[in-house]
């Protein structure tokens, strides 16, 4: 996916990874990947939630509820205003848009191995994903 941002909107746009977002009154979150304003700008180690257009996170087994649920209420809360979900054991990309108070209005399920998927961003740039070449869950070693 942080290939897909350079690609997208430049190799100087601001895209992070596992880097804190400081939320008030709320836990901070490191984020799996979240692309920010262009202007943004760090406070000590972490960004402010004010300055993210977009926040990805890839579900593994131990975070899925987590990711789908208390993210997904929590960056809507916020007013986070792209939420993208990767699941890689449904082999699907769940994108949350217009955020509210209690998550976000619009969710639309987008399956791997369907071309490339264009996000908008609230900058006006365009975010395109890449839906034939997101993680696949590794197999599982033989137990013998």
């Amino acid at each position: 996916m942080q290939i897909d941002s350079a690609l997208a909107l430049g190799r100087h746009a601001k895209v992070t990874s596992d880097v804190y977002i400081d939320f008030p009154a709320d836990e901070n979150a490191a984020p799996d990947l979240a692309i920010l304003r262009e202007d943004a700008r760090r406070e000590g180690k972490r960004y402010s939630f004010e300055d993210v257009l977009l926040i990805s996170e890839v579900v593994s087994t131990s975070s899925a509820r987590r990711d789908y649920d208390d993210c997904t209420a929590k960056y809507g809360r916020y007013g986070i205003p792209v939420y993208l979900v990767v699941d890689p054991y449904a082999q699907e990309v769940v994108l949350h848009t217009q955020p509210t108070a209690t998550g976000y209005i619009a969710a639309h399920t987008h399956k791997y191995g369907t071309g490339k998927l264009p996000i908008p961003l609230a900058d006006g740039r365009t975010f395109t994903l890449d839906l034939d070449e997101l993680p696949r869950p590794e197999p599982e070693a033989d137990a013998r």
